[in-house]
């Protein structure tokens, strides 16, 4: 890629940027793109916010929480369409593991990039579970 690709922290990234981006990518299918004020929270509790920017356009986010020594979630990795396959998500899981070395990297797939991650060296693990907005605990 070209000199003008960069990566940066930006932890008071703009919502509307990120919607753009959620939309331009796959996984603004499961993302609340259309309620903008959720997005906003998404964005000021995470912890760490990793951006790629091309001639400044927002084309990529690694978004995650993390206790910084044991656990980080990488809960969004999200690159623009128009921009996959070009290493760019790759760096960006890199850095957001560089940001957090001691931390285990957990994170859940898409279901079009599952083969994705093994190439890039991470491991699936077997025994995740999940319990999203109305299911009951019993």
């Amino acid at each position: 890629m070209s000199s003008s690709l960069t990566y940066q922290a930006e932890p008071e990234l703009d919502p509307k940027d990120f919607q753009k981006l959620l939309i331009a990518s796959t996984l603004g299918e499961r993302r609340p793109v259309e309620d903008l004020e959720r997005l906003e929270k998404m964005l000021v509790n995470a912890d760490l916010i990793l951006t790629a920017r091309k001639d400044g356009e927002l084309i990529g986010i690694a978004r995650s929480i993390s206790d910084h020594c044991y656990s980080t979630y990488l809960s969004d990795l999200a690159v623009h369409s128009d921009y996959q396959k070009l290493g760019i998500g790759k760096m960006l899981v890199k850095l957001t593991k560089a940001a957090f070395p001691l931390a285990n990297l957990i994170l859940l797939s898409a279901p079009k990039a599952v083969a994705y991650y093994p190439k890039i060296g991470m491991k699936k693990h077997e025994h995740c579970y999940l319990s999203v907005p109305g299911d009951p605990i019993y």
